[in-house]
């Protein structure tokens, strides 16, 4: 019995290291499996004099500078993406399968990105196709500009809040050498109450990312301006006028998912005072290829309301004439209660160049009141020396002289028909 349990134990034993060879034996085979797949894939790497390498490297580096019309980034393969096909992007680049991924293509460019090991460039990115286009209200300045202003508004429907971001002015143009600008913020035709920024010091472009708030109903939103006027204080703490800007909010779409970012030039405020009707402001500009008379009714001061002037409606009617005969008039929209109203609406008329010497414009500003008879508060004409002189001839000549071109002048109102 010793004996058959002495020789079971040797078959046993003799099984499981038979089995134990069988298994070593089996992952050796895996491994060199392994190791021949990867050497077909990849080739020995050639051993380079490091000298020789980064010699190399910047010579190519010139050579691109020298070359290439514009610089460009180049696009790398990680070595995870070694064993893809690659189609070539350039005629100057070839990429093959069986090439060895550790060598960068003489062909191709160089650049520091050769540093990463295991990859290589394909081909190259081009920045000047990925640039955002130029904001050229950064840029393009017209000559005589006084400084321009950008600002964004949005309305809140349900609170009524009219929110006013005051956000920079660029290309002051101040009295002194230095200039420490602020901004007041009016909401027309309230003109006694305003909102001011803080000063900036020493700068003539001031950046402010300011917030405002009005208070305004939806229904008289729309009737209302915003006004931005433009100081500089000096060492003596006076206070000067740089600029304005006027925007009226009637031709703007506000809701509370549309914020608007606005930027306009600033204008010079007409400080002399009023005439004893008020005065208007207007641009007159002439097609000659178009045969087509421009009007741009921007706005008037110091009207003399009669009534209550909340009750009274301000509008501007322009009329053309020829030979003193009516041809075709059109109207701006009402504004409500100002003596200042602001209006920035554009009429074209027909008008042939031949008909310059016989045609005239006039602008009449109404007033009415529901329930009442509609009220002249001013009048003026501009037109040839047939009609007019002084400011109003000269307004008319330059429109004619500068073709195209829009020409923007105060009149003083009269109330003779």
């Amino acid at each position: 019995t010793e004996q058959a349990v002495a020789v079971a134990g040797g078959i046993i034993g003799g099984i499981l290291l038979f089995v134990l060879i069988g298994i070593i034996a089996y992952l050796l085979w895996k491994k060199s499996c392994h190791l021949l797949s990867y050497e077909k894939l990849t080739t020995p790497v050639k051993t380079t004099n490091a000298n020789a390498i980064f010699q190399d490297q910047s010579i190519s580096e010139m050579q691109l500078k020298s070359t290439s019309r514009s610089r460009s980034v180049p696009f790398i393969i990680p070595p995870t993406l070694h064993g893809r096909d690659w189609i070539n992007l350039t005629n100057e680049e070839h990429i093959q399968e069986d090439s060895d991924p550790y060598m960068i293509s003489q062909s191709g460019p160089r650049s520091s990105f050769h540093s990463l090991a295991g990859a290589y460039v394909v081909g190259t990115i081009n920045p000047e196709l990925y640039k955002f286009p130029e904001d050229k209200s950064e840029t393009d300045f017209p000559e005589g500009n006084i400084g321009r202003l950008w600002f964004s508004i949005e309305y809140e429907q349900e609170s009524e809040r009219l929110h006013v971001s005051l956000i920079k002015v660029r290309k002051l143009q101040p009295p002194a050498d230095s200039c420490s600008p602020f901004v007041k913020v009016y909401l027309l035709p309230d003109e006694r109450s305003f909102l001011q920024s803080k000063t900036k010091r020493k700068t003539l472009n001031p950046q402010f990312d300011e917030n405002f708030v009005f208070q305004v109903s939806s229904k008289m939103l729309l009737q209302r301006t915003l006004k931005f006027l433009v100081y500089h204080v000096d060492k003596q703490k006076k206070h000067h006028l740089l600029g304005q800007v006027i925007f009226p909010l009637k031709n703007e779409t506000l809701t509370d998912d549309n914020k608007l970012v606005i930027w306009r030039d600033l204008e010079k405020e007409n400080l002399e005072p009023p005439s004893d009707y008020g005065d208007i402001q207007f641009s007159l500009s002439y097609n000659d290829y178009l045969g087509r008379l421009t009007v741009v009714v921007l706005r008037a001061r110091g009207l003399k309301l009669q009534g209550e002037s909340h009750a009274v409606s301000v509008y501007v009617k322009v009329s053309l004439m020829n030979h003193n005969k009516f041809i075709k008039s059109k109207k701006t929209a009402a504004v409500l209660g100002s003596p200042n109203p602001v209006y920035n609406e554009t009429f074209s008329f027909k008008a042939d160049q031949t008909e310059l010497d016989t045609a005239s414009l006039s602008l009449s500003v109404l007033q009415s009141i529901k329930g009442e008879k509609t009220h002249l508060l001013g009048r003026v004409v501009v037109g040839p020396f047939m009609y007019t002189r002084g400011k109003e001839l000269e307004h008319w000549n330059e429109m004619i002289s500068k073709p195209k071109e829009l020409v923007k002048r105060w009149h003083a109102l009269c109330h003779s028909m």
